[in-house]
C-alpha cells in the first residue's frame, strides 16, 4: 500500500492524464477544482515556476481540507532554451512550438505540490526529452488528429507524436505525462 488507507487524495487538476495516473496510487481520491491566476514574475527562474504555480493551485484549495486529506496539484511546463514553452493558444501556435522542437533537446519541469491541514511540501522532477526532426506535414497531421490544445509545449508523449517524435528521454516518462508518479509515492510516504 502506497499510502496509509484512512488518507484520502484530492487531486486539484482537471488533466485527464493526472487523474489516470493518480488512479495508480489509490483509488481513495477525488477531483476538486478552484481557479487560480496562473500569472507568475517573469523574472522568477524557469525551473521555479511549476513548483510556484503547483503551490499557489493547492493555496486555493487549502479551506476545503478536512483532516484525513491531501492535496496534490501539479503543473507542467516545457523549456526550451530556457524559455516556457506553455499551452498553444490555437492551431498555428501550436505547429509553431512543436516546429521550434523538432530536432531539439528540451526539458519538461513538473512541480507538485502536497498541502494537509498541518504542513505543505513542492517538490519538482525533470526530464530532458529529446525529439527527432518532425516534417511540416507531419506537425500539422498531429495538431490537426489529436488535441494538442491542453498540453504544455503542444504535445502529448503518449500520443502519436511521441512515437514517431521522441527519440529517447533522460527522466520519468510519467513526470512528461504531467505526474512524476514514482517520485510522487515517495513523497506521500514521508509526508
Amino acid at each position: 500500500m502506497f499510502i496509509k488507507p484512512e488518507i484520502k487524495l484530492v487531486l486539484g487538476s482537471k488533466s485527464p492524464r493526472r487523474q489516470e495516473l493518480i488512479r495508480h496510487i489509490t483509488s481513495n481520491f477525488e477531483i476538486r477544482l478552484q481557479d487560480v491566476d496562473e500569472d507568475f514574475d517573469p523574472s522568477m527562474p524557469v525551473e521555479n515556476v511549476p513548483g510556484y504555480l503547483a503551490q499557489i493551485k493547492a493555496e486555493a484549495l487549502a479551506d476545503t481540507l478536512e483532516p484525513d486529506e491531501i492535496i496534490v496539484s501539479a503543473d507542467t511546463v516545457v523549456v526550451l532554451q530556457n524559455e516556457i514553452l506553455g499551452k498553444p493558444q490555437d492551431a498555428q501556435d501550436a505547429k509553431n512550438m512543436l516546429a521550434r522542437i523538432s530536432g531539439q533537446k528540451h526539458t519538461v519541469i513538473t512541480g507538485c505540490c502536497l498541502r494537509s491541514l498541518e504542513k505543505e511540501h513542492v517538490f519538482s522532477v525533470h526530464t530532458d526529452v529529446y525529439f527527432n526532426t518532425v516534417s511540416p506535414e507531419n506537425i500539422a497531421y498531429y495538431v490537426e488528429k489529436h488535441q494538442p490544445m491542453d498540453k504544455a509545449g503542444s504535445y502529448g508523449i503518449q500520443e502519436w507524436i511521441g512515437v514517431v517524435g521522441i527519440s529517447r528521454i533522460d527522466g520519468c516518462f510519467y513526470n512528461v505525462m504531467g505526474l512524476p508518479v514514482s517520485r510522487l509515492i515517495a513523497e506521500l510516504q514521508t509526508f
